[in-house]
């Protein structure tokens, strides 16, 4: 792993973080470049019987489609900042990605609940690159409860990898805040196999 990264102690994980992979002006124009190109949307899914608007923006990108809760990501075509990013992530992570999933959290108020990227679809490995207002990231393992949950301030500019068997043993997600937080993007690289 490059230097600028670190690994996070977890047991049964492989977890890597750079709270400043990119550096202050990348990020801010990495971040303005996100949210005018890329094309935004508020799905909806299903919830205890009733169809509810996610509490983010999301958009996938990339060369294979994908279905997570389910709702079918239909894949738009990369984008020249998406294709730059990818190749920055994949040098640094020794790993490909054909997908991404773009998350743009509004307010404090815009979350994500707790789960895992596990799918048999997914390969083993996830990039998570964030621009804008910092904001908490929470994993708690699955069985063992004598274990700590991990808290970590996905910065402007940060790089996360989770990779290996990280997301067999460990849940993660972002929660909601009443602190007054900046609009953040937030980018998933994953390779969809099937």
């Amino acid at each position: 792993m490059p230097t600028l990264l670190h690994q996070i102690d977890m047991p049964e994980a492989e977890v890597y973080f750079a709270s400043h992979f990119f550096t202050p002006a990348e990020s801010d124009l990495y971040l303005k470049t996100l949210e005018e190109e890329v094309n935004w949307q508020q799905e909806s899914i299903k919830l205890f019987g009733k169809l509810r608007p996610m509490p983010r923006l999301t958009a996938w990108y990339g060369d294979k489609g994908y279905t997570y809760s389910g709702l079918h990501n239909k894949p738009q075509p990369w984008l020249p900042v998406l294709q730059e990013l990818r190749e920055r992530v994949e040098k640094a992570s020794g790993q490909t990605y054909n997908s991404v999933l773009l998350n743009l959290y509004r307010t404090g108020q815009d979350s994500m609940g707790w789960h895992s990227d596990d799918e048999a679809a997914l390969g083993p490995g996830i990039a998570s690159v964030s621009f804008g207002g910092t904001r908490k990231f929470r994993f708690r393992h699955r069985s063992r409860k004598d274990l700590e949950p991990v808290s970590l301030d996905l910065s402007h500019g940060s790089l996360l990898l989770m990779q290996g068997q990280t997301q067999h043993h460990w849940l993660h997600h972002v929660p909601i805040t009443k602190r007054n937080v900046q609009p953040r993007i937030n980018l998933t690289f994953r390779n969809v196999i099937t």
